[in-house]
């Protein structure tokens, strides 16, 4: 059983009030990105310079009560400066294991495609088995533990694009915009607490695990697990598509809309959360074709079409 169907949505709020102290709007995003942590995904954070990213993503390690780390990805960024290495103790006379910033809850890689296609696939790695092997001895990453990585999509130069197969290993991708005039106005005002960080941590990462094992009891009908289903395949069938969501894209529909669900104080989901999240779990996972590109459509605008002409239950 829940807790309670508002112990969790009293969290969520708990979470924007303390994270609204140094992010100016952003509600929507907040939601989709401790949605991903409390399942144990990682999310593809992409946006112009300057859009407060990183802020972002430690205003929510912070109100979670998280180990927060950052990596600044760059083309001489080795595997071991993010994993670790051995090094020799000369008091032991003895090589030992010294932890790299991996060894954290929620670890920041900014510009991660700024990092060799090497660098990329360790982490990758690391991401996917939760753990990092070093001369033959295998350590476990803490838990809870995320991968926020930053892209800026306008740079490219000197950056190392991931792959296709890469990009789908995130559970979700989110998109910062720029913000409204009024949101810059606020934005000026506040700079001077903004600077102090005023965060108090809401729960632990013990509560965090306590909702991950949550979301698995959240009741998901067949009706809208089949509407789940329906929407992913409407992407591989929409003319403008070259490829579409892939199975993964299916199963981060249907935990984050779990995830969202819970944080929302129910104890099921409705479709309406599977459309919340529609955006951030497929965008990442649908290639285009260029007959798209010459209608100018993009990802969204599919994405959009596929749920305003799939039935929903």
């Amino acid at each position: 059983m829940l807790r309670s169907r508002r112990y969790w949505s009293d969290v969520m709020e708990s979470v924007l009030s303390e994270v609204s102290k140094v992010m100016v709007g952003k509600e929507l995003e907040t939601k989709l990105i401790v949605s991903a942590i409390i399942i144990g995904g990682h999310i593809l954070l992409e946006g112009v310079p300057g859009v407060a990213k990183t802020t972002l993503a430690k205003a929510i390690a912070s109100s979670l009560n998280l180990k927060f780390k950052r990596v600044q990805a760059t083309p001489d960024l080795l595997p071991s400066d993010i994993i670790g290495t051995m090094v020799f103790n000369q008091k032991k006379g003895d090589f030992e294991f010294r932890p790299g910033p991996i060894f954290t809850n929620v670890l920041l890689v900014d510009e991660i495609n700024r990092a060799t296609p090497k660098t990329q696939s360790a982490l990758l790695e690391a991401m996917q088995e939760r753990q990092v092997t070093v001369e033959g001895v295998t350590y476990r990453l803490p838990e809870p533990f995320t991968v926020i990585a930053t892209m800026n999509p306008v740079e490219t130069e000197g950056v190392f694009p991931l792959s296709e197969a890469q990009i789908d290993r995130f559970l979700i991708k989110v998109y910062l915009d720029y913000p409204t005039v009024s949101e810059t106005v606020n934005i000026l005002n506040r700079l001077r607490q903004i600077e102090k960080w005023p965060i108090k941590p809401v729960v632990n990462a013990s509560d965090v695990l306590r909702a991950h094992e949550e979301v698995w009891k959240i009741h998901v009908d067949n009706n809208v697990k089949r509407y789940i289903a329906n929407v992913v395949e409407a992407t591989r069938k929409h003319s403008l598509v070259k490829l579409g969501a892939s199975p993964r894209g299916a199963i981060a529909l249907y935990l984050m809309s779990k995830a969202y669900a819970l944080l929302s104080g129910r104890d099921y989901v409705i479709p309406d959360d599977v459309k919340a999240v529609a955006r951030a779990c497929l965008s990442h996972r649908i290639i285009l074709t260029t007959e798209a590109r010459l209608e100018g459509k993009g990802v969204i605008d599919v994405i959009d079409e596929v749920l305003k002409t799939t039935p929903v239950p």
